[in-house]
């Protein structure tokens, strides 16, 4: 057993995801890998976004696959195993687990870096073959073919994290080739390649714009079908979870709603919407909502992918956090900053880091998870112009809005429509749904609001929900071309109050006031009214 080769810490690491409460058994991805070995099409990379179980599917290949323990018992009770014809692989494999997040100390160079590997690889053979002469200043893949030319020895490389060497600072554009070539001369048409595995976030075609990767297939998140059911939760993955926690919880304080909502909403080529793992186990395990997956890493920073073109992309984030979906052409390989020049290149990015989604031809924002960190964008970066002082003002609007304050509330609504977007010349309902959106951000904090919500006899076009049981809840309505008080009797007649009562027999979730709100713009006027009553 060696630092790569053969080594227990991928049956040791899913031997612990398994023990796990919420564990998902995805293991028929194996069963898609292993009519692959040995043949020309045995070169697999898979990307996703981060935190979607790359790492956890590696790590399962790795232990059902790996010399270096007896996984039997590990897998005995996965769908894998109900299929006789795969039982052969079971640990009889020469395995290569390399994950290249994992960086030597103190490590500043590329030759540092990567000597890390060079060397251990190296290392490992010399010690699982003593009878052949190693050299350990060597190439690896010479020491490989030797190595197969005198034992006919054939190994399996697991990649995790192939593209890590891309989001270190101190790597240079130079080095970046070298590091292709480095994996090219590793893997690109050896004989003792029986199969390769790698995981990633950005595909590999980005930066292998020559030959040098192009053995490779690869699947990702936006444009190929298949893999899509292993990285992410299904919804019937969810609602057995969701079953197991009601079962593991005193008190649950999430509901099954709860969770499609926050964390739901990716969509892949195959149209499978899925959720995102992390996310997921962390709010049933913590028995709260709250934001997960995006305080999770480095690529969280929203403004990082639009700042060089802040003119282009406002409009289209005031229609994505009201949850509109905004056109655009997927460019799957623009992820680099250098790159993102255009709205393509951008949501392209976006989408392969997951902070958007793509379904016929339309980005959009997945779920209230990432809604939050959009809703963060807006109200803190100055460099988004007039879009960030209008955020701003969200929280007097709601302060207005509690008070009944009508004329700060038209007030404001009066400096939205004087701003230069064209998004506010409110040619339809949905452009003034995505100001009056941008004008309650704040409210967020405070309240679970719903665009679109069915109600009583209909669907509101707002409401707010209150995170407090004490304070006051609010519907709100929106007319163009007529006026506050026939929304407000729309509200009335429509009964839409009933959205905050609950079951017959239970006690009622909100104690505070309920708040009939009416906005309307007339376009012959160009002057907005609101209306305000206590139901």
């Amino acid at each position: 057993m060696g630092m790569f080769l053969n080594s227990p810490a991928p049956f040791e690491a899913y031997k612990a995801t398994k023990a796990g409460v919420y564990f998902v058994d995805k293991s028929d991805l194996l069963g898609e890998l292993i009519p692959a070995f040995g043949t020309e099409d045995r070169y697999y990379c898979i990307t996703r976004p981060r935190r979607f179980g790359k790492s956890v599917m590696a790590n399962m290949v790795g232990a059902f696959l790996c010399k270096a323990a007896d996984a039997e018992e590990l897998f005995h009770n996965l769908t894998i195993l109900k299929d006789k014809k795969y039982t052969a692989h079971l640990n009889t494999h020469n395995i290569f687990f390399i994950d290249f997040s994992r960086m030597p100390r103190d490590c500043e160079s590329y030759t540092s870096y990567i000597n890390r590997f060079q060397n251990g690889l190296n290392r490992d053979l010399a010690e699982a073959y003593p009878q052949i002469a190693i050299d350990i200043e060597g190439a690896v893949w010479d020491n490989l073919l030797n190595i197969f030319q005198h034992t006919n020895d054939k190994f399996i490389f697991i990649i995790d994290e192939w593209d890590a060497i891309f989001h270190k600072s101190f790597i240079t554009p130079s080095e970046q080739e070298k590091y292709l070539e480095f994996l090219k001369n590793l893997l690109k048409g050896q004989v003792y390649v029986e199969f390769a595995y790698m995981t990633g976030v950005l595909p590999i075609a980005k930066y292998s714009s020559g030959s040098e990767l192009n053995m490779f297939l690869e699947y990702d998140i936006a444009t190929s079908e298949r893999f899509s059911e292993y990285f992410g939760f299904l919804d019937s993955e969810v609602d057995h979870l969701y079953n197991i926690y009601k079962q593991n919880i005193n008190n649950p304080k999430i509901s099954r709603k709860d969770l499609r909502l926050w964390y739901n909403g990716y969509h892949t080529a195959s149209g499978r919407q899925v959720y995102n793992p992390r996310s997921i186990v962390c709010a049933l395990t913590n028995n709260q909502l709250r934001n997960y997956w995006t305080s999770s890493g480095p690529y969280d920073e929203i403004f990082y992918y639009i700042k060089d073109n802040v003119e282009e992309i406002r409009e289209d984030f005031i229609l994505m956090i009201t949850g509109e979906r905004v056109n655009a052409k997927m460019q799957e390989y623009a992820a680099t900053a250098k790159e993102l020049n255009t709205k393509a290149q951008i949501y392209s990015a976006m989408v392969i880091y997951g902070l958007l989604t793509y379904e016929d031809g339309d980005v959009f924002i997945p779920n209230r998870e990432l809604m939050e960190q959009f809703n963060q964008l807006l109200l803190s970066n100055e460099g988004l112009g007039y879009v960030y002082r209008l955020a701003r003002e969200s929280e007097r609007m709601l302060r207005a809005t509690l008070s009944h304050d009508t004329d700060t509330m038209t007030e404001i609504l009066e400096f939205v429509h004087n701003t230069e977007s064209p998004i506010f010349e409110y040619n339809n309902e949905t452009e003034l749904s995505a100001v009056v959106n941008l004008v309650y951000l704040s409210a967020r904090d405070k309240y679970r609001v719903e665009r679109e919500d069915k109600a009583g006899k209909g669907f509101v076009d707002f409401v707010f929900y209150p995170e407090r049981r004490h304070a006051d809840a609010i519907i709100l309505e929106l007319k163009i071309d007529s006026t506050p008080e026939d929304a407000i009797q729309q509200i009335k007649n429509k009964n839409y109050a009933l959205c905050f009562r609950g079951k017959l027999g239970e006690e009622p979730r909100y104690s505070g006031k309920i708040l009939a709100v009416g906005i309307s713009y007339n376009k012959k006027s160009k002057r907005h009214f609101c209306k305000i009553e206590s139901l």
